[in-house]
Formats: C-alpha cells, sequence, structure tokens
C-alpha cells in the first residue's frame, strides 16, 4: 500500500514501521546495564538527560529515515556516492567492531538474565538466542518478519510494569528533573556521555534507513520520493510520526529504567552496579520477587530484539558499500554477501560469549568505538541529505537541519568528554 493508504485505511499499529522497531531496539540490554548504572549511582539526578536525547533523536533518525525513502538507497550506499572510499570503509570497519561486540555483550547478558529466571547454562541461552535470531532473518521474508520485530518491541514495557510493583519517591524525581543538581566531575560527566552513546548509536541510523528501502521495494506502490515526487508530503508525513512515536517510546523505557533503579538500588546504597543481570539481582530482596522476575524478563525480551537489528545494520552497511545485492526480503542465494555478513557477525558475537574476554570491558572499548564512529556518521548523513543531486526536492532544511546538526555537536562534545576522561571516574 502507499503511505497515504497505510496512513489512513490501517490502524496506528500498521503504521508504525522502521521508526518504531529502530527506538525500540535501542534499549537493547547493553543500554539496560548503562542506565542501570547510571541510577543506581547517581539516584534521579540524571534523569534530565533522557529528555535532552528525545529531540536528538527525533531529528538523527528522520533524517537517515529520509535518506531511505528519498533515494531507496541505504545509507553505505549513498556514503559511497559522495564521500571517498576508503573513508567510508573505515566508517564501516569500525560499526562492525562495535555492532560485533556490542551483539556479544547482549547475547551474554540475555544468557544471564534468562539464567535468573529459570537456572541452567547461561551460555548455552546465550547461544540458543543467537541461533533463532540468526534464523528468524535468514528464513522469514520482510513482510514476515517485521511484525515480529514489532511484536517484540511491546515487550519493553516490562520495565514501565516494574515500576508499578517498588516505591517511587515521585517528589523528589520530579524535582531532580526540574532542577538537576549538575555536577562537575568526571564520574558524572562519563555517565551523561554513556547515556548520550546508548540512546545515539550508529547501528540505529544504518537500520532504519534500510527499513525504508526494504519498505519501498516490499510494498508495490511505493518508490524512492526522488522519482515519485507526488508521494512525497504522505511519505514524510508517515516518517516524522513513526519516528517520533519510536524515539519517544525508546526514551520513555530509558526513564523508567533510570527511574526503577535509582528509587531502589541507589535509594538503599546499592551503587556499584556491573552489568544489567547485576541490577535484576539487586532489586529483588530490595524490591521483591515481582520487581526482579519483571526487569530479569525485560533483559531477554529486549536482546531479542535488538540482536537481529545490530547483525542486520552490519550486514546492510557492508553490502551496501560492496553495492552487492542486499534485504531481508531476498532469497540467501540471492545476497550472499548480506547473509553472510549477517550470519558471520552473529557467530563472532557467540563466539565472544564463550571466550575469556570480559563483556563488561569488551562493551566499554564498544562505546569507544562507537564514539569514534558516530560523529563522523552524523556529519555525513547531514551532508548528503543536503544534496540536491541526491535528495532532490527532499533536501533536508529548516528545524530538522537544526536538530540534526545539534545532534552531531552535542555527539561531538560527547566524545571529547569521553576522551578527556578515559581512565577516570
Amino acid at each position: 500500500m502507499s503511505d497515504q493508504q497505510q496512513g489512513t485505511a490501517s490502524s496506528w499499529w500498521r503504521r508504525l514501521g522502521a521508526g518504531f522497531v529502530t527506538g525500540a531496539a535501542d534499549d537493547d540490554p547493553s543500554g539496560v546495564a548503562t542506565y542501570s548504572q547510571v541510577g543506581a549511582r547517581f539516584g534521579f539526578s540524571l534523569l534530565w538527560v533522557v529528555f535532552l536525547t528525545v529531540p536528538l533523536m527525533i531529528a538523527i533518525q528522520m533524517v537517515s529515515a529520509r535518506i531511505g525513502r528519498v533515494t531507496g538507497r541505504g545509507l553505505a550506499d549513498n556514503l559511497m556516492k559522495t564521500f571517498p572510499k576508503p573513508a567510508v570503509w573505515a566508517l564501516i570497519a569500525l560499526l562492525i567492531i562495535a555492532n560485533t561486540i556490542n551483539i556479544g555483550a547482549d547475547l551474554a547478558a540475555m544468557g544471564a538474565g534468562m539464567k535468573l529466571l529459570v537456572g541452567g547454562s547461561s551460555l548455552l541461552y546465550a547461544l540458543v538466542f543467537a541461533a533463532l535470531s540468526t534464523a528468524l532473518q535468514v528464513f522469514l521474508s520482510f513482510d514476515r518478519y517485521a511484525p515480529v520485530l514489532k511484536v517484540m518491541a511491546l515487550t519493553l514495557f516490562t520495565y514501565v510494569a516494574t515500576v508499578f510493583v517498588i516505591h517511587v519517591p515521585w517528589e523528589s524525581a520530579l524535582k531532580a528533573i526540574a532542577m538537576p543538581a549538575l555536577q562537575w566531575h568526571a564520574s558524572y560527566l562519563t555517565a551523561i556521555v554513556a547515556v548520550l552513546g546508548t540512546t545515539i548509536s550508529p547501528y540505529l541510523f544504518c537500520w532504519q534507513a534500510a527499513q525504508e528501502v526494504e519498505e519501498v521495494r516490499q510494498i508495490k506502490e511505493r518508490k524512492p520520493l526522488r522519482h515519485a515526487r507526488y508521494q512525497g508530503e504522505d511519505a514524510l508525513r508517515r516518517i516524522a510520526m513513526d519516528t517520533s512515536v519510536g524515539m519517544v517510546f525508546s526514551n520513555v523505557i530509558a526513564f523508567f529504567m533510570i527511574l526503577t533503579t535509582a528509587a531502589v538500588l541507589h535509594t538503599h546504597g546499592k551503587t556499584d552496579i556491573q552489568s544489567a543481570s547485576d541490577a535484576a539481582q539487586a532489586l529483588k530482596p530490595l524490591a521483591g520477587p515481582l520487581a526482579f522476575a519483571l526487569f530479569a524478563a525485560g533483559i531477554v525480551s529486549t536482546g531479542l530484539l535488538a540482536v537481529p537489528v545490530l547483525a542486520g545494520s552490519t550486514a546492510f552497511a557492508v553490502a551496501g558499500a560492496a553495492h552487492a545485492p542486499y534485504g531481508l526480503n531476498l532469497r540467501l542465494s540471492n545476497a550472499k554477501v548480506f547473509y553472510a555478513v549477517l550470519v558471520g557477525s552473529m557467530v563472532v558475537g557467540a563466539a565472544l560469549t564463550a571466550s575469556p574476554i570480559d563483556p563488561m570491558k569488551a562493551l566499554y572499548w564498544s562505546a569507544v568505538v562507537n564514539g569514534v564512529c558516530a560523529v563522523p556518521l552524523m556529519a555525513a548523513m547531514m551532508w548528503v541529505a543536503r544534496q540536491r543531486t541526491t535528495m532532490g526536492k527532499f533536501m533536508v532544511g529548516g528545524h530538522l537541519w537544526f536538530w540534526g546538526w545539534a545532534a552531531t555537536l552535542v555527539m561531538g562534545a560527547a566524545a571529547v568528554i569521553m576522551f578527556a576522561t578515559l581512565g577516570h571516574g
């Protein structure tokens, strides 16, 4: 169906797509760990950062979605046509490293979360989750797989439910949001950078642009906007709605994660949280078995959504840069490079869970790599989005151009702070 038909003849649920799934995938198990650490260590004092990231996330993700919808090509395709190939490949190499480490860390967290719930081997669970996620992407067509991702996104509401089974001092929380007590030391600044880096990540840009391309290919009435200008108004309205809902949803979930750990763990002096499973375990004696179960179940469900997105975004980027066929709507035999990268990144990520490498240290360096990769990639996206030869009449401008560059500059400042505070805090 066309963008307009989807907007008027379908329910809100059908209208949500790439933006909603991308926003939900942002709250992966690694993100759960970050938000838990922030809430446990700093209490309510960093809740304000979640509100800061909302317009920045919406803008940069909307830019990536527009590039995909207008050109009918993914980010890597477009970057290869605009920038020197070695520079683009360097960015993609960083993306591969960061995504693969993230996959390994997320699988490890999922295995640990499952072990908390039912006992058994966390490694075995991690490997089963890796196999399941790979099989779904390889053997399900895009039109059948996309609804699965949307349903899995709803499982993030477990983190909202957790708040209703604990005591939250709302007056203190709201005061911290309205009048944040800013702190100017390395650990506080590092925590801000961690939240920004968790919410604004390169793999999300690649995934949302690619999903717009997938939908153009899957729905025969849709054409790339540069070749079908008459579809533009309806398409951009849908992208704006879908992306806004997705990013607000993502940040609402992040808010409740920080709120939960701040209200329970920080309040009771449990400030040393190293992982998402640590947070779940710490909740059990302090907030009861139901809060523990909801939090632990959320780790597994968020991973089932995020791990395929991480692997898929890597495959879209590599295949797009190599000008090889790509897409979850293609058969294995017709997109060999794409599926080889997808499966390969999942296999390496799964192997990391069985290695002696400390997943938290690996995740730390993944954040560093993401910090190096995100800013130039965002700047490149903003440049492409302003090129008339690429975007035609749909060049990004106005408020979207302002907020997109604001997001890029904020992430640039975050990267500077990250390197300035390495080894501190």
